[in-house]
């Protein structure tokens, strides 16, 4: 499979040579990703009640409870291939790198935080995304590659929406300074994760 991911603005790139390290426990990376796609849920459904003024805009309401729609939808999707396989969705889950890209949020800082929170979802999704994309084409276990190629395939989009959310708030500026040094510090922590059995894990 030849997946396209050219339109993805990441500053470091997935190698194929971390398939096999994910792959050495998929049920375990199974587990990690359907708590990823619980959590993104989450995510946009605390963004529907983050616009900055009293009536948030219909659009913003669309937005946010549809990509909840469509990660609940791969959510379902994950967890009964992880139970089928004999796994199981564990209660806890921790995710280093989401930790680590959330440190950046100016909190407190009122429409900046609002902006940062949006340009980190945007690029979870596009990580998130990139990812797919590589287990899509490099995965040796046919039934996972088939769902990667189609998760990428219905995501692709995410990371969009939430960059194009951040450029429409009102009373912002200096948007485009604030994601180049975002694309920066997320190179930085997606190539210093250790490796492991999980979507955003590295290889050293």
């Amino acid at each position: 499979m030849n997946t396209i991911v050219t339109d993805l603005p990441l500053r470091h790139q997935t190698p194929s040579e971390w398939v096999a390290l994910v792959m050495k426990d998929p049920l375990a990376l199974l587990n990690d990703h359907a708590h990823l796609e619980k959590k993104a849920a989450g995510n946009a459904l605390d963004l529907l009640s983050r616009w900055p003024e009293p009536n948030p805009p219909e659009n913003w309401v669309k937005v946010m409870t549809a990509i909840a729609r469509d990660e609940v939808e791969h959510l379902a999707i994950v967890v009964r291939l992880l139970a089928r396989r004999g796994g199981e969705l564990t209660r806890y889950h921790r995710n280093p790198y989401a930790a680590q890209l959330h440190q950046l949020v100016r909190m407190g800082q009122g429409r900046d935080e609002l902006m940062d929170r949006l340009m980190i979802s945007a690029l979870i999704e596009a990580r998130s995304c990139e990812r797919f994309a590589v287990m899509a084409e490099h995965c040796q276990d046919q039934e996972l590659a088939r769902l990667y190629a189609d998760l990428y395939t219905s995501e692709a989009g995410h990371y969009q929406i939430f960059i194009g959310l951040a450029r429409e708030l009102p009373q912002i500026d200096k948007v485009d300074q604030r994601w180049d040094e975002m694309l920066d510090a997320e190179a930085k922590i997606i190539s210093s994760q250790p490796p492991g059995p999980s979507m955003h894990s590295g290889l050293s």
